[in-house]
């Protein structure tokens, strides 16, 4: 990353902070902050399911508000990956804690993102204090179950007959704002009524309502929201290069349709803005044979989202061109994990399902007379000694 943010005026920083933002709550608020100093904020995450490539879109998100100045938390929310309905349980909360937290480093570096310029917090550091556990006690107190459940929505794992956890979720996640004295939450546009539940309770206990930065939501392959929960939507961080090849592959890519299309959208929201985090300019390379046209080289997603709208490009180009650009960027992440400790950690963090043993079945033996006796012995034998032995 090069650019040194003392140099840039506020308007420049805001111009950073907030492009290709989904929305943005408070921006006023933002404008008077940055015309004085520059501002605090957070992205949080809770360690649940396995780690995909949607996360490079925060990242990259991430890389402007240091550019811009920003002084930038990432909260790793372990108490709220455990109350999401068990999508984490906690004998392997810790575990996957680390596990983030190294993918979410090893991501960065992919990138070209300093380090040293963020700070890792661990949310149980400070959700299990005294002092937060009132205060969840106090909103507990002012907010409904409607108003909870509600702003859960979006982002809790919705079941038949939910537990209690997931009403506390939004909650927290407010609160996490006051604890970490920023001035500014980030994360996806999926979050909207957490962050406007936030804006409402907050000041009722005489906190500050903070502004609130979305990024859009980036669709999987198959179209839909990119998540850990589906396979087919999303390609694992550590996939290897044959599997990324094949679940692009098999994506839905309509020739000539941009709308919808999660690989060009990919293209468009990772590889363009990681290109130039990475090289210094953004740029991407559709490869294909000299008799098709040869190589393309694009330097904007514009120019490649009117080509393939116009079909210049054909949907299996694009998707082997986006697989061998994503694999690139894996590298780096592949290579970190590639060692007997990382290993490790990610058996401890994931650990693989229990083979059930299935019963052996007895076999069965064919029916017999209970008490059999010789054929050739006399009813009238056979009665008295029966009667014999009922006798007291």
């Amino acid at each position: 990353m090069s650019g040194s943010s003392e140099a840039l005026s506020a308007e420049e920083k805001l111009a950073l902070i907030t492009r290709n933002l989904g929305e943005v709550l408070g921006e006023e608020q933002l404008k008077a902050i940055l015309a004085e100093r520059d501002i605090k904020l957070y992205w949080g995450t809770a360690p649940t399911g396995r780690v995909h490539v949607a996360y490079f879109v925060p990242m990259v998100k991430l890389a402007d508000y240091l550019k811009a100045g920003c002084h930038v938390t990432i909260l790793l929310a372990d108490i709220h990956a455990f109350l999401d309905n068990m999508k984490a349980p906690i004998e392997l909360v810790k575990a996957r804690t680390k596990y983030y937290e190294q993918v979410v480093k090893s991501i960065l570096r992919a990138i070209g993102v300093p380090l040293e310029k963020l700070r890792f917090v661990v949310g149980s550091s400070y959700e299990l204090s005294a002092e937060f556990s009132m205060d969840n006690y106090k909103l507990a107190a002012l907010v409904s179950e409607h108003d909870a459940k509600k702003a859960g929505s979006e982002v809790v794992k919705q079941v038949e007959s939910p537990a209690l956890s997931g009403l506390l979720y939004p909650g927290m996640q407010a609160l996490d704002e006051e604890y970490l004295g920023v001035d500014a939450q980030f994360g996806g546009i999926d979050q909207r009524k957490i962050f406007t539940f936030a804006e409402k309770y907050l000041p009722q206990l005489g906190y500050a309502k903070r502004i609130h930065l979305m990024n859009p939501m980036v669709p999987g392959l198959n179209g839909s929201k990119m998540s850990a929960s589906d396979p087919d939507s999303k390609i694992d961080l550590l996939d290897g290069k044959k599997a990324v090849e094949k679940k692009i592959k098999k994506a839905f890519c309509e020739e000539g349709k941009v709308e919808g299309n999660g690989v060009l959208l990919f293209a468009k929201y990772v590889l363009f803005p990681t290109s130039e985090l990475r090289k210094g300019k953004s740029v991407f390379e559709i490869l294909r044979k000299e008799e098709y046209g040869g190589n393309i080289l694009y330097n904007s997603y514009e120019d490649l989202e009117r080509d393939f709208a116009d079909k210049k490009i054909h949907p299996g180009d694009l998707k082997s061109s986006v697989a061998a650009a994503l694999n690139e960027l894996l590298d780096p992440v592949r290579e970190h994990f590639d060692t007997p400790e990382m290993q490790k950690l990610v058996l401890e963090a994931y650990p693989p399902p229990e083979v059930k043993k299935k019963p052996v079945k007895q076999k069965k033996k064919h029916n017999k007379r209970p008490d059999t006796v010789p054929s050739d012995t006399p009813a009238t034998q056979i009665v008295e000694e029966q009667l014999a032995q009922t006798q007291i």
